[in-house]
């Protein structure tokens, strides 16, 4: 529904550009600007191999939307032998898209350590696990399975890539607002945008981990949001409503 809760505010989206165009809309909504600068580009990489033969699994995790969207079109069908997790609702959509319908997700929360605290996915002992992912990334999901018994494979299905500087950077004052969605974005914009304008613009991110490297790298102005699009959009409104 349209307002103008956040009229004459601009504040910079950053996630992948794929999953950014719902929070800008909703932004857009309320009277605001949005404009796109993903802080992680995206790369294709070759069909890993696992992906034809997840049948030798027990439990393929997706870390990702991205990770759904570059993975699925590569498999025929999940086995039905194959358990199917998710790291947060968000990933779990972009399964339910692709028809995959029974799908472990936390209940609340979308990270590792929400998904590590799923009943189904306390006793893996034994298990062959496959981990759906960019390059990188945290090591807590594999590492804390094998410490439960199982083994694991990571299944990079894309390479993450600092983004190139904008044609036109922001500068202090230029924006109202930054949303950050993972610690690798942010510190990816410290490498091609203005530092002080990232220091000295308010930012708001979903997970007390990134509000923590945000103040590492001395931001001065950290808000903590909800993991969905709707509690972004929902805390944007409250700070700016306090702020006049």
């Amino acid at each position: 529904m349209a307002s103008d809760d956040l009229r004459g505010r601009s504040i910079l989206v950053t996630r992948p550009r794929a999953q950014a165009e719902r929070l800008a809309r909703l932004i857009e909504q309320a009277g605001g600007r949005a404009p796109l600068f993903p802080a992680i580009e995206i790369e294709d990489v070759p069909p890993p191999p696992a992906l034809s033969r997840l049948h030798e699994f027990d439990l393929a995790i997706f870390v990702s939307p991205t990770a759904v969207a570059k993975a699925m079109p590569h498999i025929a069908a999940i086995p039905e032998r194959v358990r199917v997790a998710a790291v947060g609702d968000g990933t779990r959509r972009a399964l339910e898209k692709f028809g995959v319908i029974e799908v472990i997700t936390p209940a609340s929360g979308a990270d590792s350590e929400a998904l590590l605290a799923t009943r189904q996915l306390g006793d893996v002992a034994g298990k062959r696990i496959a981990i759906l992912r960019g390059d990188g990334g945290r090591a807590l999901l594999g590492d804390t399975f094998v410490d439960r018994g199982a083994t694991v494979e990571y299944v990079t299905c894309y390479r993450r890539l600092v983004p190139k500087p904008p044609a036109r950077s922001w500068k202090a004052g230029d924006l109202s607002a930054l949303t950050v969605s993972s610690s690798q974005g942010l510190e990816n914009l410290f490498a091609v945008l203005d530092p002080e304008m990232l220091r000295s613009t308010p930012l708001f991110v979903p997970h007390a981990r990134i509000a923590g490297r945000a103040r590492a790298l001395a931001v001065r102005e950290v808000v903590l949001a909800g993991h969905s699009d709707d509690e972004m959009l929902a805390r944007l409104v409250a700070y700016f409503r306090s702020h006049g």
